[in-house]
């Protein structure tokens, strides 16, 4: 009988400490803090959002006709990805990785931080990627 409850509270404690996968099983995963819906920030020049999970990214928008002279298109945020499709993705060290048509493309350079703590006493999360050399800014969605 005590083995019967200690194996799954074992397990419980594994899979949370582990942040929901076991290692050594080949499984990558997106930071927690990433995991959510992203929208572009106010005043951003390109319009687009994300929907990250622990192991995949949907990216909707960013099209190319956003791309206005003479502005660089290869400052467009996830440029050349598949749009409006649940993607295959994994963080590690400041870097997403995102396999589309079952490649794994080049790590994209992102940073993310809370802001301060706002008269509502809430904090912003919000999320960096670098494009081109263009810093492309994103907020999380209040839930």
């Amino acid at each position: 009988m005590r083995q019967s409850v200690l194996l799954p509270l074992f397990i419980s404690l594994l899979l949370f400490s582990c942040g929901g996968y076991i290692p050594g099983t080949g499984g990558h995963k997106v930071d927690y803090d990433l995991q959510g819906e992203w929208e572009s920030s106010d005043g951003s020049v390109y319009n687009g959002s994300l929907t990250i999970t622990y192991d995949s990214v949907k990216i909707s928008g960013y099209s190319e006709g956003q791309t206005k002279p003479p502005r660089d298109d290869n400052e467009r945020p996830f440029k050349g990805f598949t749009k409006n499709t649940a993607l295959k993705a994994y963080t590690e060290e400041g870097f997403m990785y995102i396999e589309d048509f079952g490649i794994v493309r080049e790590g994209i350079p992102y940073s993310y931080w809370e802001s301060a703590l706002q008269s509502d006493h809430t904090r912003k999360q919000l999320l960096r990627f670098t494009f081109g050399g263009r810093e492309e800014e994103l907020k999380k969605k209040e839930p």
